[in-house]
């Protein structure tokens, strides 16, 4: 591996749109099937609760597979791993847009996480060996905006698709993108393989994992429909992945090969590194899946719409990414990724002061505007940081650890998101329903303006239940952006713990 020298030239520029390309493939498909899920459901004939196994059968499988990533890559090399996963997510893309029962669809979404799982992690690692150690912040920069921009996109491309056309298009559109990445990659990345290890199958390893990650992954996405620990299923499943993980970690760390090296932790910026970009993503995550449903919900926003409101979002990392990755060759990156966190709680306290019911289309736009600002001092800085001082060949397997409790940490704030959401408003709908009773004089007023409109005793009831609701909606969601703010104030201390030198300096 230490022979390969980094690519010049057009190669340079193909290998990064093409390792680019496959890694927002696979984060939007993540995510766009999100706001299809009605439409998917309607059209297979099934309840909206058997719909939603459409994204949690891809997430079980797509979390298991990134955390064995860097096994794979050791064990057949990280450039045949990386065709083949990226091969076999456009073929079974393919089947599932031809789906016609949601079993058949369950099926190989099931087999679509799986093989994308070390897409992301390796497309990662390749993009730092096509490019010499002093431009290596740049492809991170153009690699990270992939991952920024795919979440936000997602929903966009769900929304039109399944407002306009057959939703299997959905999923469809990955055909030609992935058959673009494979040829590109073959021709491109020819000669760039990574040393192959002989290493054993660590069967054990690898089911605790599978039992372990999966049982939390379905935790996380059913607990919230089906009533968390009040419910005997989320209750076994949390005995059960609690034991798996567990025995997991004590075995990890004894065996001679294990499937998830989790001795990486002992590098003090690995660890730090993916603690903040976790829990930064977290709460990032969390807002990006909020915001949609409560710009539809409580304000009326299609699902295009709702997509076009928060797309500004990815306008200014296309503009200071480039600049950022140039500055943080000079500058200490951890007050790259302050500035970052502190514009990320900026953005979230100034919705939670300006989301209102009569809020416009632009009090949703300028707080996305500027936090692409943060979002451009994201992941590159914290992806440089986390890798610092790693060996070359440890890289695939850092990559794909890190992108693990990323993601993972992306359903944790899902869950917390969604929950806190319904929670929260149906408190604050209790309080002010206190307020409607017949003693309260402008409660009264209400109920006689609305009865000089035409409309009868229930009916206005039913129009100020419905206000209520909306009122308590929004109220929750500016308690959940409170809550993100403060999150993003307390990781700037937790990224100071990190220990420079970073990147090409280290």
């Amino acid at each position: 591996m230490a022979d390969i020298q980094p690519l010049k030239g057009a190669k340079l520029v193909w290998a990064t749109i093409a390792l680019s390309l496959a890694t927002f493939m696979q984060v939007l498909d993540s995510t766009i099937a999100n706001v299809a899920i009605p439409t998917i459901a309607g059209d297979l004939g099934v309840s909206m609760s058997q719909g939603t196994w459409v994204i949690t059968s891809f997430g079980v499988s797509n979390a298991i597979s990134i955390a064995i990533s860097g096994f794979l890559a050791k064990r057949f090399g990280e450039v045949r791993v990386f065709l083949w996963a990226t091969a076999l997510f456009t073929v079974f893309s393919l089947l599932c847009g031809f789906s016609d029962s949601l079993g058949m669809l369950i099926l190989f979404r099931v087999l679509q996480g799986a093989v994308a799982g070390p897409v992301i992690p390796l497309s990662q690692s390749l993009i730092m060996r096509c490019y010499p150690p002093k431009m290596q912040n740049m492809a991170l920069a153009f690699w990270s905006m992939t991952i920024i921009l795919a979440p936000v996109f997602g929903p966009i491309f769900g929304g039109y698709i399944s407002d306009n056309f057959h939703w299997g298009w959905i999923f469809f559109m990955n055909v030609p993108l992935g058959i673009f990445v494979v040829i590109v990659g073959s021709i491109i990345l020819k000669g760039m393989e990574s040393k192959v290890v002989n290493v054993p199958f660590n069967v054990i390893g690898l089911a605790l994992l599978s039992v372990g990650v999966g049982c939390l992954q379905v935790l996380l996405d059913k607990g919230k429909e089906l009533g968390w620990l009040a419910s005997n299923e989320i209750v076994i499943l949390a005995v059960i992945s609690a034991i798996a993980l567990v025995f997991l970690v004590i075995w990890e760390l004894t065996d001679k090969n294990p499937v998830v090296e989790l001795s990486l932790f002992k590098s003090r910026n690995f660890t730090i590194g993916t603690i903040s970009v976790s829990l930064a993503y977290m709460a990032y995550f969390g807002a990006i899946v909020l915001l949609p449903q409560l710009l539809q919900e409580v304000y009326g926003y299609t699902a295009t719409w709702a997509g076009l409101a928060l797309a500004p979002i990815g306008l200014l990392p296309v503009l200071f990414s480039a600049p950022v990755a140039k500055l943080s060759d000079f500058l200490d990156i951890r007050w790259i990724v302050t500035f970052s966190f502190v514009f990320y709680a900026i953005c979230f306290f100034w919705r939670a002061y300006t989301f209102e019911p009569s809020m416009g289309f632009s009090a949703v736009v300028w707080p996305q505007l500027v936090q692409g600002m943060a979002v451009a001092c994201f992941f590159m800085p914290l992806t440089t940081l986390t890798l610092s001082g790693l060996p070359p060949e440890k890289l695939a397997s850092a990559s794909s650890l890190a992108n693990f409790f990323r993601t993972l940490a992306g359903s944790i704030g899902t869950s917390i998101t969604t929950t806190m959401w319904s929670d929260r408003e149906s408190v604050h709908h209790s309080q002010l329903t206190e307020y409607i009773t017949d003693y309260n004089p402008e409660s009264l007023q209400m109920y006689k303006e609305m009865g000089a409109h035409g409309l009868s005793h229930e009916q206005t009831s039913g129009f100020i239940a419905q206000e209520i609701t909306s009122q308590g909606l929004i109220i929750a969601a500016n308690e959940i952006f409170w809550l993100c703010g403060w999150v993003f104030i307390g990781l700037i201390i937790t990224v100071w713990f990190a220990k420079p030198p970073f990147g090409n300096k280290a």
